[in-house]
């Protein structure tokens, strides 16, 4: 995974990729379900292993402390996500050394080989490695949630309300999910209603730029 820059801890990075040829990576429901377990899964240093295959009395050894993966040490902070058809979007902080680089290694496989042995396919299932582009500022990174959070009404697929597979919903208060950690994008905002205004003015500009650019190549 060869970089033209390094990833930095506690740096912010946008991270994105799609399917090969454009392809679907989502297909139905148990997909996209499948893939956010994995970031759950493949962000532990120290991975807990399958619960599946343990028998009852082994169980409460294998149970990771109260409050799950929050309580594990991480590669990575997710910061928020959403997952279309056939691309993903994840804005990422790195913990340690390698992390970024770790996780999306393991992830890629992992889901990759899912895939694969469902749909009876071989062979590479995203479009090379995945595109990382860094974080520059605090604005930018409240820009960039906007743009990741409500990625399918910024496409055309649904409103960032309806689309439960990203992490929109979480940070405009309706879900209580555990997966994004919204803290830190949060904290510069003084209600779950003053990100929602701010995200539905991020998502008319881009659509306006998105519009201008149609109009004039």
């Amino acid at each position: 995974m060869a970089r033209k820059f390094l990833f930095n801890d506690l740096y912010y990075y946008h991270i994105y990729n799609r399917g090969v040829d454009k392809r679907q990576i989502f297909i139905d429901k148990f997909d996209y379900t499948r893939f956010l377990e994995s970031l759950r899964e493949f962000n532990q240093v120290e991975p807990v292993g399958s619960l599946y295959h343990l028998k009852k009395r082994q169980l409460r050894d294998a149970i990771p402390p109260a409050g799950g993966i929050a309580s594990l040490q991480r590669q990575v902070d997710i910061m928020a996500y959403c997952l279309n058809s056939n691309h993903y979007h994840l804005l990422i902080k790195q913990n340690k050394k390698r992390g970024i680089s770790e996780f999306m290694r393991k992830l890629s496989i992992g889901y990759t080989c899912y895939f694969n042995e469902k749909y009876k396919r071989s062979g590479s299932l995203f479009q090379g490695t995945f595109k990382a582009r860094e974080v520059k500022s605090a604005h930018d990174l409240e820009k960039i949630s906007v743009y990741i959070n409500c990625n399918a009404e910024i496409h055309g697929i649904a409103k960032s309300e309806n689309w439960i597979w990203s992490s929109y919903l979480d940070y405009i208060g309706r879900r209580k999910g555990t997966l994004a950690d919204k803290k830190d994008v949060l904290e510069s905002f003084t209600s779950h209603l003053e990100y929602k205004n701010f995200s539905k003015e991020i998502i008319g500009d881009i659509k306006e730029v998105k519009k201008l650019m149609k109009d004039n190549f």
